[in-house]
């Protein structure tokens, strides 16, 4: 990315995916003042019903949620964004994922195997919204 970390954190917020992620529409059973505040909860339905939970964030650098597909997976994913010293953002992406059926081992099997593709598809989705 052509921005700095501070920035581009901004673009991995439940909110800030809005940006770039086709269907990413987050709701909020309760109001959120940060939505970025550990403890905040939110569900999305564009890769099936999903209840998140802000777990942890350093602000302006990485956040980590917690994420339940009821009857299917479990766990948690964390974006971390670094400056590469040029003023350009490194984001990294760590999915730690555990199937909690049949249906969801073979959903982790297909996403492990589709991986670099998912994470290049969000490259060009990013660079897109940001116009880079």
């Amino acid at each position: 990315m052509h921005v700095p970390a501070a920035q581009a954190i901004e673009l991995f917020t439940p909110s800030g995916e809005r940006r770039w992620a086709r269907g990413w529409d987050p709701s909020f059973p309760a109001p959120a003042a940060d939505e970025t505040e550990p403890g905040t909860v939110f569900e999305t339905a564009a890769d099936g019903s999903l209840t998140w939970v802000v777990v942890a964030r350093e602000s302006g650098r990485s956040i980590k949620y917690a994420v339940v597909a009821p009857g299917i997976r479990a766990g948690t994913i964390e974006v971390a964004c670094t400056d590469d010293g040029s003023g350009a953002a490194t984001a990294t992406v760590t999915y730690d994922m555990t199937a909690l059926s049949a249906d969801g081992e073979r959903w982790l099997a297909e996403f492990a195997a589709g991986y670099d593709g998912y994470l290049d598809h969000w490259c060009h989705a990013i660079a897109a919204a940001i116009g880079v």
